[in-house]
């Protein structure tokens, strides 16, 4: 009976807490209830790694060789166009000599084309016309007057005919030197200028040719930025393939920094632009560095941060979302960050 009675007793305390319960959480639930769905309390957080705003960049030579010269390490900041790896580079720096030289050849040619024969050449040559003339004058009577000594019987026709072929010759003579005055007194023909130009424009081709491949064998930074990461050392060899990249170095513009965030699909309705946003990371503590949505993309893909947690789901799709961190913030590039994106302006701004 005392058992019974004891029973009763529990089962009646029992009832009565769990109607208080209950009757406690009716009257508190529509406060809560309010309180969750505040669209001022919610927050989107994914894990993110830290970028600079030109991402980064991976600078390679576009000929295979062998490394001269570098002239910058890392951390070293770097200005567009500057030089920072040297190949060597011996024998396409003969290339270009002998191309220029090759030009300046032709660049001769085309001007002596053009202008024609110097003055003292002129006179030169017809010097010799004169003395070409006086010779085959001279042949000519000779000619005559073995002639008549043959018709008057004085001498034989084999003599007769030896001062005839000796003025053929002088008067053969006498007409290649006319010639040749007439070719350096008159004005160059026009397909002589335009194949001799021709010959000129082929030359700078080929200069341009060679001190192209020169230029390539020098790496230059192609922004403004620093140095992230040196790949190869002084003496070591550079391949240049499309299939199998061989950096030297890594760039990026680290004057601002941002963040590459993975969001889960299940957020990805609301994202927008502009959103403020900020990022932890164990190394920092509690520091929140702060900033905001600059892009959102357009297709779901898998994850490009892992967190290493045991709890995390790789098979999740994700959202690559970008934020831009604010001035003044100071991170190492590629460090893996906890990103947070809030609906609206933050509580407390003093905490950047």
């Amino acid at each position: 009976m005392k058992r019974k009675t004891l029973l009763v007793a529990a089962i009646l305390v029992l009832t009565i807490v769990t109607t208080t319960l209950i009757w406690g959480h009716d009257k508190t639930s529509p406060a809560s209830a309010k309180a969750t769905a505040s669209p001022s309390d919610w927050t989107i957080a994914g894990p993110g790694r830290v970028e600079p705003v030109s991402e980064d960049i991976k600078l390679a030579a576009e000929l295979s060789g062998k490394l001269k010269a570098i002239y910058v390490e890392e951390g070293n900041p770097v200005k567009r166009g500057q030089v920072l790896a040297q190949l060597e580079n011996n024998d396409y720096r003969a290339e270009v000599e002998s191309a220029e030289a090759d030009v300046k050849a032709k660049e001769a040619g085309l001007r002596k084309i053009i202008n024609g024969a110097r003055r003292e050449e002129r006179l030169e040559a017809l010097a010799s016309v004169d003395q070409a003339d006086a010779v085959m004058s001279n042949a000519r009577a000779e000619m005559i007057r073995h002639q008549k000594l043959y018709s008057a019987g004085v001498i034989s026709e084999e003599d007769a005919d030896t001062y005839a072929k000796e003025y053929q010759v002088a008067k053969a003579q006498y007409e290649s030197k006319v010639q040749t005055h007439r070719l350096l007194d008159e004005d160059s023909r026009e397909e002589d200028r335009s194949m001799a130009a021709a010959e000129l424009q082929n030359a700078l081709g080929k200069l341009d040719q060679a001190r192209a491949l020169l230029g390539k064998t020098y790496v230059r930074s192609s922004i403004d930025g620093t140095v992230l990461r040196r790949y190869h050392r002084v003496g070591e060899s550079v391949s240049n393939g499309a299939t199998t990249p061989d950096p030297i170095f890594a760039i990026g513009d680290t004057r601002t920094l941002r963040v590459r965030v993975d969001v889960d699909e299940d957020d990805v309705s609301r994202l927008a632009l502009g959103q403020k946003t900020y990022v932890t990371a164990d190394a920092y503590g509690n520091r929140k560095f702060w900033g905001h949505v600059v892009r959102v993309g357009e297709e779901l893909g898998p994850k490009n941060v892992r967190t290493d947690e045991p709890t995390e789901r790789v098979d999740r799709k994700i959202l690559e979302t970008l934020v831009e961190l604010d001035p003044g913030a100071q991170l190492p590039v590629g460090l893996r960050v906890r990103a947070f994106i809030v609906n609206g302006a933050p509580d407390a701004a003093g905490a950047r």
